[in-house]
């Protein structure tokens, strides 16, 4: 650890990273730009909003809105780690990020996505448990349960992310220090590293394809098994309502590991840096946008909840 940190305060005191960005200032990349700060306005706000309405009403205190809270608190960071920094340097005309700073945001990156990735995965459970086994399920997702999924997921996402964070910063980088990206996201920085990193790409793609496809594989088992017993029911209202729930939690899915695995699974020679770079943007920001608005236009419990508050503030502010 001691070797570590003197690595890194030697590194941090050479040049810092410079950031190439996805945007350059001409009008059609303004607009883009102001486009992308409004998503992540919006990102902010909804799960901002989405966290609040769930810890107000009481009606939402169950498992799958306590799952649904800890997902916009991952996705509240998630859109935090990044966009500051892109929009600052990009207003600001600088494109530079300290050595620390850079490491911090692989790490709390890498954090991140791991964890909402195993979150989505371990949810897709609680949807299987609820559908499946009705009368059971305030006993097998009880809070011990829920504390435990929540728990083990972070702890997943933040031992990934420092293990890949204090690896890649103790690299040697050369004098050309330009990541063409609008963060350091750890396959860019990797390019500038003065020694062969093959090996440690291979170890990465490996451990992404575990990432990505364990959390994926327990969804495709839930949902197979919740679809038998959809096939079962006599009733088609009660099919529709069981699917019905499910199908948030599946656009939510979908939206993620199609960008995460778009990204991460495929091999070096067929990666473009400027695709990568848009790809990014969908999920470290659109993502984060996306989902509280698929489980609050969906979800009439949510929806009555933002009726509710927003009846108590007319209330409130009446003369």
């Amino acid at each position: 650890y001691s070797l570590a940190m003197e690595v890194w305060l030697n590194q941090s005191s050479t040049d810092d990273f410079v950031l190439l960005g996805i945007f350059s200032h001409s009008p059609a990349d303004l607009v883009l730009f102001s486009v992308v700060m409004i998503v992540f306005t919006v990102a902010l706000c909804g799960n901002v909003l989405l966290i609040f309405l769930i810890y107000i009403d009481l009606r939402l205190h169950t498992p799958m809105y306590f799952f649904l809270s800890q997902l916009s608190l991952m996705d509240l960071m998630l859109v935090c780690t990044n966009v500051p920094k892109m929009a600052v340097n990009f207003l600001s005309g600088r494109k530079s990020i300290s050595f620390v700073g850079c490491g911090m945001q692989i790490g709390l990156f890498v954090c991140l996505v791991g964890s909402e990735g195993l979150l989505l995965g371990l949810m897709a459970y609680d949807r299987y448990v609820a559908i499946s086994h009705p009368l059971h399920y305030p006993i097998l997702m009880n809070q011990k349960v829920c504390l435990w999924i929540v728990g083990s997921s972070l702890a997943f996402g933040i031992l990934d992310g420092l293990i890949q964070m204090v690896v890649v910063m103790n690299f040697p980088y050369c004098d050309l220090r330009e990541v063409d990206h609008f963060f350091c996201e750890m396959l860019s920085l990797l390019k500038l590293a003065c020694v062969d990193t093959s090996l440690f790409e291979t170890v990465i793609f490996v451990c992404c394809v575990f990432m990505l496809l364990f959390p994926f594989s327990i969804i495709v088992a839930s949902y197979g098994r919740i679809l038998g017993t959809v096939l079962r029911m006599r009733s088609t209202h009660a099919q529709k309502k069981a699917l019905a729930t499910c199908s948030s939690h599946l656009t939510a899915v979908s939206f993620f590991y199609g960008a995460a695995m778009f990204i991460y699974l495929r091999p070096r020679p067929y990666r473009i840096p400027s695709q990568d770079k848009v790809v990014s943007v969908f999920y470290t920001v659109l993502t984060p946008m996306l989902n509280p608005l698929i489980y609050s236009l969906r979800n009439r419990e949510v929806m009555g909840a933002l009726r509710k508050g927003l009846n108590h503030c007319r209330v409130f502010n009446r003369p």
